[in-house]
């Protein structure tokens, strides 16, 4: 059978080139999942709250309702907290945060006088809570103000992505099988591979369907297409070094000429 080391020395050479644009494609989509999908929950990086809102879409309260809702700060009158619940839910947080129209009921206000002892950055109550959640300025409380509501990827997007990555990455697929296939590495691990590499595809592409029913979907695709485009530069590289690999003589095998097969030592005469 055909291996990848039998090619011609041109053959190899631009092999070689082709298979490096392959593995440089596999980290630009790395760097383009990164980009294009990071920042969904407001928070710098890529997060698995990034995915489940592409893919499923996350509600999460705003963490300040979350506190208020249960009955913290417990000295908190009853007035105050419902007017901090109301500005919480309202469409007027950044306009009305300081509202002077709104005197001592703006929720600046209340915020200064019921939360910064324990949750301004030097406070001496609190436990520290003021270095990590701090309420000083509008910069800090903002970050702990705001719902999020990310909407998943419309269905008609998500369709199109469907019908070019499943046709494109299929047959990649087969091409990066294939070559592995013509490597000259031990035949029980290539066929593992291209099991894993087959099948992580295939899970991969249903989980982005199957995530907008049940978020723990989003694990699965998020496991699977990890495992192939690892498995895809593996493949890749594997078959690179095979393409230069010496053989078991020290030399890398010379493959076939136009004139024939090349052996690998010329056949002597006996002396007479």
């Amino acid at each position: 059978m055909l291996s990848l080391r039998e090619l011609p020395l041109g053959a190899r050479v631009g092999l070689s080139g082709v298979l490096l644009v392959l593995i440089g494609g596999f980290a630009a989509s790395g760097a383009h999942l990164l980009e294009h999908h990071a920042g969904r929950d407001d928070e710098p990086g890529l997060s698995l709250d990034d995915l489940r809102g592409a893919y499923h879409g996350v509600r999460t309260p705003a963490r300040m309702i979350v506190a208020l809702e249960a009955g913290h700060p417990e000295d908190l009158p009853g007035g105050s907290r419902r007017a901090l619940l109301e500005w919480l839910r309202g469409s007027r947080i950044s306009e009305d945060y300081d509202n002077l129209d709104l005197g001592d009921a703006a929720p600046a206000e209340i915020v200064a006088r019921r939360c910064k002892n324990c949750h301004a950055r030097s406070a001496a109550e609190g436990d520290g809570i003021g270095r990590s959640v701090p309420l000083e300025f509008w910069d800090d409380v903002k970050r702990f103000a705001f719902s999020r509501d990310i909407r998943p990827t419309p269905t008609s997007i998500l369709a199109a992505s469907t019908h070019t990555h499943a046709l494109a990455l299929g047959t990649l697929t087969i091409v990066v099988g294939a070559l592995a296939w013509l490597t000259s590495w031990p035949r029980r691990l290539v066929h593992a591979a291209l099991a894993l590499f087959g099948l992580s595809l295939a899970i991969d592409v249903a989980a982005w369907w199957l995530a907008r029913l049940d978020p723990i979907f989003v694990l699965v695709l998020a496991g699977a297409g990890a495992a192939y485009n690892g498995l895809a530069v593996l493949l890749l590289l594997g078959a690179l070094v095979d393409l230069w690999r010496k053989t078991a003589s020290g030399t890398v095998s010379p493959g076939k000429t136009g004139s024939g097969t090349v052996s690998p030592e010329r056949e002597t005469e006996p002396d007479p």
